[in-house]
C-alpha cells in the first residue's frame, strides 16, 4: 500500500513580496535623573525643617532686643550680651587655672558627673524594673516605696548625700543617680509586664533557660519602654547636676552660673544657659538614636 505523496507548495516571489516586513521597535533610552532633580527635593526638605526654626528664633531675638533695649531694663538685650560676653562666646576652651576656665571645661566636668551617675542608674534601674515586672511579690513590695521616693525633689537628697559621703563629687553623682533611676525602673517594669503571652509561650516551647529568655525575648520586647525611661532619665540627670553644682561648688556649669550671678554677670548666665540647653538636646538625641538603632525604629525618636 503506497503512501500518498505530499505536495509542498513553494511560495512564489510575488507572495513573498506581499508579506509585511518585521518592524524593529526601538525602546526609548532610560534617562537618568539629572543632578538638579536629586538636589532639589533634598533642599526642599532641608528648608522645610530648618527655615521655620530660624524664622521663629529671629523673631524672638528681635522681640527680646526691642523689649530689653529700654533704659532700666532688668535683662540685657542680645546685642549687649554679645558685646559684653564675647570672650566667653568666642573662646570656650581657655584655661587659666583654678576655676577660671572656659565654658567647654565646665560643661565637660558636669558631663563626667552625669556619665557616672546616669550609668549607675541605667544598670540598677533596668535590673530593678525587670524584677518588678517579672515578680508580683516584688511589685507589691517595692512599687509603693518607689512611688513615694520618686516624688522627693533632687536637691532634697543633697544634704543627706553630703553627710554620707563627706565630699561634693560623690554627693553630686548620688543626686544624679537617685534622680534618674525612677523613670527607668517604672518604664522597664511596664515594658516587662506588657510582653505578649505568645512570646512567653514560644520561649516555653523552645525551652529557653532564664538567661536566654532574658536576652532573646524579654529585653528586645521591652526595649522601646526601656529607652523611653532612659531618655527621661538623661533629661532629669542634666537638670539635677546643674542644681547640685550650684551648691557643691567646683568646676561645673552649675557653679559657673551661680558664680556669674554672684558677680552680677547676667550676660554670662544667659550664654551658659544656651550651652546647657544645647548640651541637653544633644544628650537626648543621642539616647534616642541609640534606642532607634537597638529597637529598629520602634522606640520613639
Amino acid at each position: 500500500m503506497s503512501m500518498p505523496a505530499l505536495k509542498l507548495e513553494k511560495s512564489s516571489p510575488a507572495k513573498m513580496a506581499q508579506a509585511p516586513a518585521a518592524q524593529v521597535v526601538k525602546m526609548p533610552a532610560r534617562k537618568r535623573p539629572a543632578l538638579a532633580e536629586k538636589i532639589v527635593p533634598l533642599l526642599k526638605t532641608a528648608a522645610a525643617n530648618i527655615v521655620p526654626p530660624i524664622v521663629v528664633i529671629a523673631l524672638l531675638l528681635g522681640l527680646w532686643q526691642i523689649l530689653c533695649s529700654a533704659p532700666g531694663s532688668a535683662l540685657p538685650p542680645p546685642s549687649s550680651i554679645i558685646q559684653n560676653s564675647w570672650e566667653l562666646i568666642a573662646h570656650p576652651f581657655y584655661d587659666r587655672g583654678g576655676l577660671d576656665k572656659g565654658l567647654f571645661w565646665h560643661i565637660l566636668a558636669s558631663l563626667q558627673r552625669v556619665a557616672v551617675g546616669y550609668s549607675l542608674a541605667a544598670v540598677a534601674g533596668v535590673g530593678l524594673g525587670v524584677l518588678i515586672g517579672q515578680s508580683t511579690w516584688a511589685m507589691r513590695g517595692l512599687d509603693p516605696l518607689f512611688q513615694v521616693l520618686r516624688t522627693v525633689p533632687p536637691l532634697a537628697w543633697l544634704p543627706l548625700s553630703l553627710a554620707a559621703f563627706r565630699d561634693g563629687q560623690p554627693a553630686a553623682v548620688f543626686v544624679i543617680f537617685i534622680t534618674a533611676i525612677w523613670p527607668i525602673i517604672i518604664n522597664t517594669a511596664v515594658g516587662i509586664r506588657n510582653i505578649p503571652q505568645d512570646y512567653r509561650n514560644v520561649a516555653a516551647v523552645l525551652r529557653l533557660n532564664p538567661i536566654e529568655f532574658f536576652l532573646k525575648i524579654m529585653i528586645p520586647a521591652a526595649a522601646p519602654y526601656i529607652f523611653t525611661g532612659l531618655r527621661i532619665g538623661i533629661g532629669l540627670s542634666w537638670l539635677a547636676i546643674i542644681a547640685a553644682e550650684m551648691l557643691i561648688g567646683g568646676v561645673g556649669i552649675g557653679f559657673f552660673i551661680w558664680d556669674a550671678w554672684n558677680s552680677s554677670l547676667i550676660g554670662d548666665i544667659i550664654v551658659a544657659l544656651f550651652y546647657v540647653g544645647i548640651t541637653g538636646f544633644i544628650l537626648d538625641r543621642m539616647i534616642a538614636a541609640v534606642g532607634a538603632f537597638v529597637t529598629r525604629g520602634t522606640a520613639a525618636a
